[in-house]
């Protein structure tokens, strides 16, 4: 069993998922958004191919801590995630996680260009093993 992680774009959705032992965050791919009907049957899919048991999904709060009209959007899309799956989804605080892939590449000297395919997937991956990490005890 592995757990799915989304972090929710206006554009695309990055994805990752922990490897079966549920200590590794993997960077599964970023998936460029269409409908809500498209995005479901997608994530439905991946829950089915790789025995998903949760999908834990980036809350964009406010710096403060607060509710915006994006963290309200994405928690919407959460909810439509679990209806159609049927898989719990749990919201994690996504702050910084952008921020975190953006210093990742800059230390690797990976230009602005070449890191933009990858910019979503790996913020996703830092999302899940934020999320894997504050879970050891399960």
């Amino acid at each position: 069993m592995r757990i799915l992680c989304l972090d929710v774009g206006q554009k695309r959705i990055g994805i990752a998922m922990s490897d079966p032992t549920l200590q590794i965050a993997l960077a599964l791919k970023a998936y460029k958004r269409n409908s809500l009907y498209d995005d479901l049957k997608e994530f439905k899919k991946i829950v089915a191919d790789y025995d998903i048991k949760e999908i834990v999904v980036g809350l964009p709060k406010n710096l403060n801590g607060t509710i915006g009209n994006k963290a309200k959007e994405v928690m919407g899309f959460a909810e439509e995630i679990e209806k159609y799956t049927l898989i719990p989804v749990v919201l994690w605080d996504e702050r910084f996680s952008t921020n975190e892939a953006n210093r990742i590449f800059e230390m690797a000297h990976i230009t602005h260009k070449k890191r933009k395919p990858f910019i979503d997937t790996m913020a996703s991956q830092i999302i899940l093993q934020g999320y894997l990490d504050a879970n050891k005890a399960r």
